[in-house]
């Protein structure tokens, strides 16, 4: 099983957001800090982020996003199931019924119950448990800082 950049993303996200709880961060400066991913994408994780109630934002000149609560209550199985569009791991899984051998066939059911196991795994792990410090991102000028400096 593959999880979607989307995902992947919105795991960094959080990961960056954790390591800065005491204050809003930027996308411009989330994309810079995990090494360039492409603004577009952050924009659409972020949106999705806080559709899904994980992120908080503020929009304007100073706004930003953090975390919408502890990184201990937000489960990673929860952002999971918020990213990724499904987990159909044969396309007979999606609602496909095309496959001649599907109404004999054992593996959509064995694939269900590695589908359950893996999001169950995941659902013990917080973002507080994967979470890293400000020492691991690339390094980037606070909005005061930048502005101090081009002054």
């Amino acid at each position: 099983m593959r999880l979607t950049k989307h995902t992947d993303f919105a795991l960094r996200v959080l990961i960056y957001a954790a390591a800065h709880r005491d204050r809003l961060v930027t996308i411009d400066e989330t994309v810079a800090a995990l090494g360039g991913l492409s603004r577009g994408h952050v924009m659409k994780v972020v949106a999705t982020l806080r559709q899904a109630g994980f992120i908080a934002g503020q929009r304007g000149r100073a706004g930003g996003f953090r975390l919408s609560r502890d990184p201990r209550a937000i489960r990673l199985g929860a952002v999971l199931r918020a990213t990724e569009p499904d987990f159909a791991v044969f396309e007979c899984m999606g609602g496909d019924a095309s496959c001649v051998i599907l109404p004999a066939c054992r593996l959509p059911r064995i694939a269900q119950r590695a589908r359950v196991a893996f999001l169950a795994e995941f659902d013990r792990v917080s973002l507080a448990d994967v979470a890293v410090g400000d020492a691991h991102f690339v390094k980037v000028p606070a909005a005061t800082e930048r502005s101090a400096a081009c002054s």
